[in-house]
């Protein structure tokens, strides 16, 4: 380990250890009863809403909000990690100790003999690292566990660790990113370009062939076909749309964009834009429903260029 980093003396964080000691207490047998009674499972969901919270105080660049949202996120990290203990899995520490270890393991350029000089290179030597923890057996990543009977099992596949909960643009860079590691990439950006082309014909002729209602959209009951075939017509649609935003996200990430982020980004840029065209509709006495097409493309046109510096 470099010499340099072990000169950084530790730090005491006694306001860590008093929020540990709170929730600890909240969970002891004369604590709160709401607090006793979560499990896991139960409180799932707010580790969820907590993190988007703390994104939203992240994009709106409120440091207040964020510091607030990033308690709340932490105590669930804390109330986890507590009914994990009082089931005697594993604690707070055991949780800092083992990311701890990871994060130094994961950065051998910092804390090694191993070199990076840009980002780029750093992101290639973290993948390196994961990939010999799946093959060493570090953190129990990729190995082969065994049986009640004593056999091994198979060991855990390149993709098993991205979580099916994750929002599907997020899934989609984890699973591409981790397969360019092993290999199965692209040569050039070009390559990916062509890919979804392929795939938007693959797209139009699957929606050629699918039923659709009087409006366009496809409908599985629409016709008088058999509606086995119908179904899947249907289906072929919403499969050949998803194999599109796939190929998308591996653009993205050729070029090194954030495929999340970015549509996160158009979301908001098109909530200001509908917030403004609503306003001037009201400061008009009418409303956008009320408004022909030529009118809210006027207003769709201005909020554009209030955006632009």
């Amino acid at each position: 380990m470099s010499t340099e980093h072990e000169r950084i003396a530790p730090i005491d964080h006694p306001d860590f250890d008093d929020f540990v000691a709170t929730v600890a207490a909240l969970r002891a047998p004369d604590g709160c009863p709401w607090d006793r009674a979560q499990t896991h499972q139960s409180i799932a969901h707010n580790m969820i809403e907590e993190a988007y919270e703390a994104v939203d105080a992240i994009e709106s660049n409120d440091a207040v909000h964020l510091r607030e949202e990033l308690g709340d996120v932490l105590l669930q990290v804390v109330l986890q990690s507590q009914i994990a203990a009082d089931a005697g899995a594993f604690d707070i520490d055991d949780v800092c100790a083992d990311v701890n270890a990871k994060m130094i393991r994961r950065h051998p350029h910092v804390f090694g003999e191993a070199r990076a000089d840009n980002v780029s290179e750093v992101l290639d030597l973290w993948d390196q690292v994961k990939m010999a923890e799946r093959g060493g057996g570090s953190e129990g990543e990729g190995v082969a566990s065994s049986t009640d009977d004593g056999a091994s099992s198979a060991p855990e596949g390149l993709l098993d660790g991205v979580p099916t909960s994750f929002p599907a643009l997020m899934q989609a860079q984890k699973i591409s990113r981790k397969a360019a590691a092993a290999g199965f990439e692209w040569d050039a950006l070009d390559d990916v370009w062509a890919k979804v082309r392929e795939e938007v014909d693959e797209l139009q002729e699957a929606y050629a062939a699918a039923p659709k209602a009087a409006n366009g959209k496809v409908d599985a009951g629409v016709g008088k076909g058999d509606p086995d075939e119908a179904a899947r017509a249907a289906a072929a649609v919403e499969q050949e749309l998803g194999d599109v935003l796939f190929a998308l996200v591996n653009v993205g990430r050729h070029m090194g964009v954030d495929a999340e982020n970015a549509l996160r980004s158009t979301c908001g840029k098109f909530r200001r834009r509908w917030s403004f065209m609503e306003g001037a509709a009201w400061a008009q006495g009418t409303s956008l429903e009320a408004m022909g097409p030529d009118e809210r493309e006027a207003l769709w046109q201005r909020a554009k260029e209030l955006e632009r510096p």
